[in-house]
């Protein structure tokens, strides 16, 4: 077998299926990696979404029998929406990240991947093919950038020389000994950007993230969103686009080249009030099929309500009333209590002490002297 004429025949195919860019490394252990997330958990900075095992995460042989290459590649998305409304009184919207913009990409780059895995198989009957999306064990970020998909930014996101650090990334582990390709040089230089515009500082520095403070993850917590950050959440429902806004790398970039990642404005930016009242079937069948779904309702209608805090909305306070009086989550009613404080609106502040009375959740209650106390600041 030619290994690098199959590998060429690779690179033409995965084009002819819409991979937007594919790269090639060894198999051989991530040794840097291991040291970078050792240093991680030892400092509290990892997510907890992650493989448990540092050791899976930087060795292949131990996921893989006899690993001989592993594959990357990168779909491009869009970082522009078409025909967005506007945010505005009285019909306030909340805002998905980019990287949650259409089709969730984890099932749309598993099809790719499954379409380069049977190419391979019928080529090669005897081949062996691992494929991983987000969700593997082995970070996708260190397979892209040493199989030269782009290099690994201080944003702590590949960066592409073609479409900015707008991309997706998957990988398949195989049993093919494929030549390796040379990793792209660093492109960063002096820039600080991104480190500098971090809403909670949760880019410690370059290429270090404290994924505890980190929006993006914030977001995708279930219980109360701590103090300090509920100011900087903005109108965010799902994830955080700060650090690739402001990076240099990512000006003019904007790629509609996949059908399937085309947002829908009303879904990528929602109004903030209808949110609130959903089923979970509605949920489901509006919101099901984006990858900002996956940790629920209860964790976007809680970031509706502090979005709706932020923009200090009035004609919110009769669903935030009811939300604090009726509803079963206690997350959901202590939120919308201290949304109420912060809102300002005379009618909260009685129907928050109206409810203390009968509140029997601790932190719940928390939650309502919060809101109160904000009405104390303003002398109502």
């Amino acid at each position: 077998m030619n290994f690098d004429l199959l590998k060429k025949d690779i690179i033409a195919y995965s084009k002819e299926i819409g991979i937007d860019k594919i790269g090639f490394t060894s198999a051989s252990a991530f040794d840097e990696m291991k040291n970078r997330l050792i240093r991680q958990q030892e400092l509290g900075f990892q997510s907890g979404f992650e493989e448990k095992d540092i050791d899976k995460r930087v060795y292949p042989d131990l996921i893989f029998n006899k690993p001989k290459s592993i594959i990357a590649i990168a779909l491009a998305y869009p970082s522009k929406m078409k025909d967005a409304s506007q945010s505005k009184k009285g019909a306030r919207r909340g805002l998905f990240a980019r990287a949650s913009w259409g089709r969730d990409y984890h099932d749309v780059l598993r099809e790719k991947l499954s379409q380069l895995e049977a190419y391979i198989k019928e080529r090669v009957p005897e081949a062996v093919c691992k494929s991983m999306v987000d969700t593997g064990e082995l970070v996708d970020r260190a397979v892209a950038e040493r199989a030269g998909i782009g290099w690994s930014g201080k944003n702590c996101a590949i960066i592409t020389p073609e479409f900015g650090s707008y991309v997706y990334l998957g990988e398949m582990i195989t049993n093919l000994p494929f030549e390796p390709d040379e990793p792209i040089e660093e492109g960063c230089g002096d820039c600080n950007l991104c480190v500098d515009a971090c809403p909670t500082g949760a880019l410690v520095q370059g290429g270090q993230l404290n994924a505890q403070k980190c929006i993006a993850f914030l977001t995708q917590t279930k219980g109360f969103l701590p103090d300090e950050y509920r100011s900087k959440l903005g109108n965010r429902l799902y994830g955080c686009d700060t650090c690739q806004l402001v990076c240099p790398k990512n000006k003019k970039m904007d790629f509609h080249l996949h059908e399937e990642f085309e947002p829908d404005p009303e879904i990528a930016k929602p109004l903030l009030q209808p949110l609130l009242h959903l089923t979970n079937r509605e949920f489901k069948d509006t919101y099901g099929h984006v990858s900002g779904s996956w940790r629920g309702k209860k964790t976007i209608q809680r970031n509706a309500i502090i979005a709706l805090a932020h923009y200090k909305e009035e004609s919110a306070v009769p669903d935030l009333i009811y939300l604090m009086k009726e509803d079963p989550r206690p997350v959901i009613r202590g939120t919308a209590a201290w949304a109420l404080g912060k809102i300002g609106a005379p009618e909260g502040k009685a129907a928050i002490e109206t409810q203390l009375v009968h509140e029997k959740d601790l932190d719940v209650r928390a939650e309502m002297e919060k809101g109160l106390a904000f009405f104390e600041q303003i002398n109502i």
